[in-house]
């Protein structure tokens, strides 16, 4: 029988690991279960939202009110509140687009240091790149240990092939402060660009910040 989301332990339900970690550590369906709220007899929301993407991110969101009211468990509010979500991202998306600015490396790594300098666990993100380079998205995706981030590459092309990604910047700090990569760092990173390369997505540096100061994996040239 499928647990109802307030009997799943505190930290694998949406809401509260939203206001925890974040929204960027949520999966698309439980970002679409918050929406809906609540499930239906045997399947919680989470469930509920996992049959809605069955068919792909692309395809839900280009579905209309009548057809999702008409899939069991959703009916007109749940389905009004998708269809809204999707707009309002649209909308907003196409304004980022017009209004993105280009990647640079030392503005990016300028943005990083005052965040996480001083931080005591690793963090992990990435910066998605259109065509042209331009920063379309900046998400933290993992917290780790004060030694570790547990990262999936998977979970990185998950991200990257939301919107038009062509390229990716990854970057995290060291609470050491040294930003000397390490031979983790090196193998971690070589991964997540043979993933990226497979769905055609370029991995452009590779950011490591350690105190004040950083270094570039590209620059360094241990990104080939």
């Amino acid at each position: 029988m499928t647990q109802s989301i307030a009997d799943l332990p505190w930290d694998d339900r949406p809401r509260e690991r939203m206001l925890k970690h974040g929204s960027s550590t949520l999966s698309n369906a439980e970002l679409i279960a918050i929406l809906l709220g609540s499930g239906i007899p045997g399947k919680n929301a989470i469930d509920v939202a996992r049959d809605l993407l069955v068919d792909g991110l692309d395809n839900l969101s280009r579905r209309d009110v009548a057809s999702l009211a008409r899939v069991n468990g959703i009916g007109t509010a749940k389905a009004a509140r998708i269809v809204a979500a999707f707009e309002f991202a649209l909308r907003f998306r196409e304004r980022a687009i017009e209004e993105a600015p280009p990647y640079q490396e030392l503005a990016l790594a300028k943005s990083l240091i005052p965040k996480y300098a001083n931080r005591l666990q690793e963090h992990l993100g990435a910066v998605f790149l259109d065509t042209r380079e331009r920063i379309l998205r900046q998400r933290e995706i993992f917290i780790g240990t004060a030694n570790t981030a547990l990262v999936s590459t998977r979970d990185i092309v998950r991200l990257a092939m939301e919107g038009q990604t062509c390229g990716v910047v990854l970057y995290h700090n060291h609470p050491s402060r040294s930003p000397a990569p390490s031979q983790d760092d090196i193998a971690f990173t070589r991964k997540a660009q043979q993933a990226l390369e497979l769905v055609d997505v370029k991995l452009v540096d590779h950011l490591v910040i350690g105190g004040d100061s950083y270094v570039s994996m590209k620059t360094a040239g241990m990104l080939s």
